[in-house]
């Protein structure tokens, strides 16, 4: 049974800094697309960053191009989500997703972490 439990969110000021987790189990990280998604309150989820399996290579969206960083640690088959100079709009559930396609496709979400940027 594929799981995907994230954790690390939380309230901070703006400016702050989080880290969020993404513990994986019944799947391994480094054969999947593995990406952050947030979705704000009356907004559409949004694809916030992801890193390639294989490689890794990385992309962003522009809103947090240079404050946000994707990492994998495939000794942990965890994915992070460095979280630095945060905005109040940065405010939105978080939410893990793993994608693999082929011949078919596996797509697997976890149930998501509160972030709140306030003052």
């Amino acid at each position: 049974q594929v799981q995907l439990v994230e954790s690390g969110g939380g309230s901070v000021q703006p400016g702050g800094s989080l880290r969020l987790s993404c513990a994986a189990s019944g799947l391994t990280v480094s054969w999947y697309d593995m990406s952050w998604y947030r979705q704000g309150a009356g907004k559409e989820r949004e694809l916030v960053a992801r890193i390639s399996k294989g490689g890794g290579n990385t992309e962003y969206a522009d809103s947090v191009k240079g404050r946000f960083t994707i990492s994998r640690d495939n000794a942990k088959n965890t994915v992070y989500l460095q979280m630095n100079g945060l905005k109040p709009e940065d405010t939105a559930v978080y939410y893990c997703n793993a994608d693999w396609q082929e011949s078919y496709r596996l797509n697997y979400w976890g149930q998501g972490t509160q972030v709140t940027v306030s003052s």
